[in-house]
């Protein structure tokens, strides 16, 4: 089974809708906030930061998750400069992005342990090596899925189960909506390529790792040459 967190909107709306006509097997989407617009039977309403939710998620799927493939999509952000940010928001993101996509490990994990056989794909971010000003807690979050992947790597490769990041650039889905027009302009004349990431790239990277047993604990860019 495929599971892709934040499946309603950008990337993860992408993805799920990729795979829902070419892949041969259960796909299952979370979402929150958006509703989805294919049917809500292949949906499931989910707050990632919240464990209880994750676990019961899995206790009620558990008959059909079989060979799972987790897609952690799902992902804030918040915009302040440090000594102005306000730290309940700051704590938001990192209880998304970071414990969020740790809850959805640790809820499949040892089904797939059992199994022996998992893929895991996070989706990080460019930032995380990056210095952009404004985006601290979204930088903190996304360079934290690089430690966290390496050490369940290392804890599972005998297994036959892997974990990876996509550190993402700019793409045009998901959060580029929100950057101003004038903006996305400077950005693109920083990025070697000289244009955002093509969907289809991140799709094709995403059946690489999936289809790669012996690729685990990495991070591959995704950002057109932008360092």
């Amino acid at each position: 089974m495929i599971i892709i967190t934040g499946a309603s909107r950008g990337i993860g709306e992408y993805l799920f809708n990729s795979y829902l006509t070419s892949a041969n097997e259960p796909i299952l989407g979370t979402y929150l906030n958006s509703k989805p617009q294919n049917s809500l039977e292949m949906f499931v309403k989910l707050d990632i930061s919240d464990y209880e939710q994750v676990d019961k998620l899995v206790q009620e799927k558990y008959e059909f998750l079989n060979r799972i493939t987790l897609i952690n999509c799902a992902g804030i952000t918040y915009n302040s400069v440090g000594h102005k940010s306000d730290p309940k928001r700051w704590k938001n993101v990192i209880d998304v992005n970071l414990t969020g996509t740790y809850n959805m490990i640790r809820g499949v994990l040892p089904i797939m342990r059992e199994q022996k056989y998992g893929r895991i794909i996070n989706f990080s971010s460019v930032v995380a090596q990056k210095p952009t000003p404004g985006i601290s807690a979204y930088a903190a979050s996304k360079s934290a899925l690089w430690g966290l992947s390496k050490s369940i790597a290392v804890e599972n490769a005998a297994l036959n189960i892997t974990i990876n990041n996509i550190n993402l650039g700019y793409s045009t889905l998901g959060m580029i909506d929100m950057v101003p027009e004038e903006y996305k302009e400077k950005i693109l004349q920083q990025i070697p390529a000289r244009k955002f990431c093509d969907p289809q790239d991140i799709l094709n990277t995403v059946n690489y790792l999936n289809t790669t047993p012996y690729i685990t604990g990495s991070s591959i860019d995704i950002s057109g040459g932008l360092v």
